[in-house]
């Protein structure tokens, strides 16, 4: 039990690591989140101007003709 707390203790400088590593997560999930956001706002302005609606994961089917 006592290296746990000695971890999370860091040293005498958890009050400045623990919020970094705080800072740096939720500047990661946001990151994450903006670019989903971006990334389905472009696909839905694609399939507007193409006219076509195509669904996400669907299987593409090749015809040999």
């Amino acid at each position: 039990m006592d290296r746990i707390q000695e971890f999370l203790a860091m040293g005498g400088y958890a009050a400045y690591v623990w919020p970094a590593y705080g800072l740096a997560v939720i500047t990661l999930i946001s990151i994450v989140v903006t670019s989903v956001t971006r990334l389905r706002a472009a696909e839905r302005s694609l399939e507007g101007q193409s006219g076509t609606r195509r669904r996400r994961n669907a299987p593409q089917i090749k015809v040999d003709a």
